[in-house]
């Protein structure tokens, strides 16, 4: 799934002068369903006092899946999202989106998410094709 680009931003990026509002806005339209999950989970991390909030529902379709790993397998779009937010971002499973507290980063809740423990421990049968 690619980003839906509106040829004025196209222009833009020609020239060099995209600003990460008109980035993150073009993320937003193009991938709705990962800008839901992101967004919900980054609200539910602020209503929180913890070093973390996570979504772990997988998508309803393979289109929304996709959309999810997109987002996350993107260093350019994951970036935008951590600086629009405010977060660092974790993923696991194809489906399992963490926000977490600057602070939190390189702590010990983070640093068991995004292990190779942290990844093996979350695996079910289920999710062996997602």
């Amino acid at each position: 799934m690619s980003l839906d680009v509106s040829p004025e931003l196209l222009d833009s990026a020609a020239r060099g002068e995209v600003s990460d509002a008109d980035f993150v806005d073009c993320v937003r339209t193009s991938l709705p369903y990962a800008w839901t999950v992101i967004s919900s989970t980054v609200a539910d991390l602020e209503l929180s006092d913890g070093e973390l909030a996570d979504h772990e529902v997988p998508p309803p379709s393979e289109a929304e899946r996709g959309q999810l790993l997109r987002a996350l397998a993107s260093d350019a779009i994951r970036g935008g999202l951590e600086r629009h937010f405010g977060v660092r971002l974790a993923f696991q499973n194809c489906h399992r989106v963490a926000a977490f507290r600057p602070s939190a980063v390189d702590g010990a809740t983070y640093r068991e998410f995004t292990s190779p423990r942290g990844q093996l421990l979350n695996q079910s049968p289920e999710l062996r094709d997602c």
